[in-house]
C-alpha cells in the first residue's frame, strides 16, 4: 500500500509539475516531506539528507565554466567554424549538424545550451538549402543529447551520479564502472541518432531539393577572450579524461589509479571556472544567474522522493515485479517505452532517470540482463521523445521558429510525426542491443 502511494505520488508530482508549469521538483520535496515524515516516521533531518549534494555540486561547478563561453561568444563561434566547413557538402546538411551538435556537447556545453544557439541556426539553414524543418530540429535534438551523453559532459556525469547512488541503494549488487558505463551510452546514442538522422533525411520528400542554393557566411577569427576560453576546455577536458582513459588501458597501474580517483569533473570545473572568471573571459554575475537552477531543483527533488522510495521497499517492489511479470526479453522494451512516456511531459535527468535508474541494479542481477545495458536503454528511449513539444527540446526548437504558420506547423508535425517515429525505432533498437550484448 505504502509503494503504491509512493508511486502515485510520483505521477502526480509530474503531473502537477506539467499542469501548473511549476518545477516538479518543489512538488517531489513535498510528498517526500509529507510521506517520510508523517507516514514512514522518518526526521526531517533524514528526509533533508536525502537531498543528492554530489549531483548538485557536480551540475552547479561544470555549467558555471560552460557559461563563461556561453557568453563570450566562444560557442557560438565554435558553431558558426564547424557549420562553415561543411559548405561543399550540403546534401549532408543534417549529419553536419549532428556533428556540431555533438562536438559541442562533448565539450560541456548544456542541452538547452547547444540547441539556444542552434536552433536559429538551423532553421535559417533549412530555408537557405530547402531541407525539411523536422530534420533539421531532428538533427540538433538528437546532437545534443547524443554529445550530452559523454562521460564528462553535462548528461553524462548526472547519469553516472544517478547510477552510482543507485547501487550504493543496493548494496547486495556489485556496482559497476559508471564511465565505461556511460561511454557505452555514448556510443548507443551516436549510433541511434545517426539511423533516426537517415530516416527523416532520406524518408522524407520535403529533402528531395535539399542543398541547393545553400550559403555559409565565413564566421570572423576567435577574438583573444575566446581563443583563451577554448584553451580552457580544451584543456580540462583532458584532465578530466585522461586518467580514467589510462586506467582502461593500463589497469594494473597503482599510481595511475589513484590520481584517477582524486580525478572529480565537479572540483576541475570550479578550477578552471575561479580561472576563467580571474581573467574576466565573462562577467561573475551573469555566469552565476546562467546556473540551470530550476534543472538542478528539479532533479534534487526528484532525487528526494526517490530515496523515499528506496527507503520505503518501493524501488525492490518495482523491480521484482518488473522481474517476475515482464519477459526477459521485453525488459528492455518496458523501460524504453516507459521512459519515453514518462520524457514525453517531464525532464530525463530531472524526472525519468532519478525515478527508473534505482529499478535496474536489482533487475538486472534477477533477470542476469547486463546493468549497463538497461541504463542505456532506459537513457535512449527517455531521449527518443524528447523531441515532443511538450518537452525542453522540442519547445526550444519552437521558441526559435520566428513565424507563427512555421511554429504551428512545426508543432504539430513534432507531435505527430517525430515523436512516434523516434519512439518506435528507440525501442526496436534498445531490444536490439539487448539481444547483441
Amino acid at each position: 500500500m505504502l509503494s503504491a502511494a509512493i508511486i502515485f505520488a510520483i505521477a502526480l508530482a509530474i503531473f502537477l509539475g506539467y499542469k501548473t508549469k511549476l518545477n516538479t521538483g518543489l512538488f517531489c520535496i513535498i510528498f517526500a516531506y509529507v510521506i517520510g515524515c508523517f507516514v514512514m516516521g522518518m526526521k526531517p533531518k533524514q528526509v533533508i539528507g536525502f537531498w543528492p549534494t554530489s549531483t548538485m555540486f557536480v551540475i552547479l561547478s561544470v555549467s558555471l565554466f560552460y557559461n563563461v563561453a556561453a557568453i563570450n561568444g566562444t560557442l557560438e563561434k565554435m558553431s558558426g567554424a564547424l557549420l562553415y566547413s561543411c559548405r561543399k557538402i550540403p546534401g549532408l546538411l543534417p549529419f553536419a549538424l549532428f556533428a556540431v551538435a555533438v562536438i559541442l556537447s562533448v565539450m560541456g556545453a548544456t542541452f538547452f545550451t547547444v540547441l539556444a544557439f542552434l536552433a536559429p541556426i538551423t532553421l535559417v539553414i533549412c530555408d537557405e538549402s530547402r531541407m525539411d524543418k523536422l530534420t533539421g530540429a531532428v538533427a540538433i535534438n538528437c546532437g545534443a543529447l547524443a554529445g550530452g551523453n559523454f562521460p564528462t559532459s553535462n548528461l553524462g556525469v548526472v547519469f553516472r551520479g544517478l547510477a552510482d547512488s543507485a547501487f550504493e541503494a543496493t548494496p547486495e549488487v556489485p556496482a559497476i564502472d559508471t564511465f565505461a558505463m556511460e561511454m557505452k551510452i555514448f556510443i548507443f546514442a551516436v549510433i541511434f541518432s545517426l539511423i533516426l538522422i537517415t530516416v527523416f533525411r532520406f524518408g522524407f520528400k520535403e529533402n528531395r531539393n535539399i542543398g541547393k542554393g545553400v550559403t555559409f557566411k565565413k564566421p570572423d577569427a576567435f577574438t583573444g577572450e575566446q581563443k583563451t576560453t577554448l584553451m580552457l576546455m580544451i584543456v580540462m577536458m583532458v584532465v578530466v579524461l585522461i586518467f580514467p582513459l589510462l586506467q582502461v588501458l593500463m589497469p594494473g597501474n597503482d599510481a595511475i589509479k589513484y590520481i584517477s580517483g582524486k580525478v572529480d569533473v565537479g572540483l576541475v570545473a570550479i578550477i578552471f571556472a575561479v580561472i576563467a572568471l580571474y581573467l574576466k573571459l565573462a562577467p561573475q554575475k551573469e555566469a552565476i544567474a546562467r546556473i540551470p537552477w530550476n534543472t538542478i531543483v528539479m532533479i534534487a527533488g526528484a532525487g528526494m522522493l526517490i530515496a523515499v522510495a528506496v527507503e520505503a521497499g518501493t524501488i525492490d517492489a518495482l523491480s521484482t515485479w518488473i522481474g517476475s511479470n515482464v519477459p526477459k526479453p521485453l525488459v528492455p522494451i518496458a523501460f524504453s517505452i516507459v521512459g519515453a512516456f514518462m520524457s514525453f511531459f517531464s525532464s530525463t535527468t530531472g524526472v525519468v532517470a532519478p525515478a527508473l535508474f534505482p529499478l535496474i541494479p536489482s533487475l538486472a542481477a534477477s533477470t542476469g540482463l547486463s546493468s549497463a545495458t538497461l541504463f542505456a536503454c532506459t537513457v535512449i528511449g527517455a531521449q527518443s521523445s524528447a523531441i515532443s513539444p511538450f518537452s525542453s527540446g522540442g519547445s526550444l526548437i519552437l521558441g526559435s521558429t520566428p513565424k507563427e504558420d512555421d511554429r504551428n506547423e512545426l508543432f504539430n508535425r513534432l507531435l505527430m510525426v517525430a515523436v512516434p517515429i523516434s519512439i518506435i525505432a528507440g525501442a526496436l533498437y534498445n531490444f536490439i542491443i539487448a539481444i547483441v550484448l
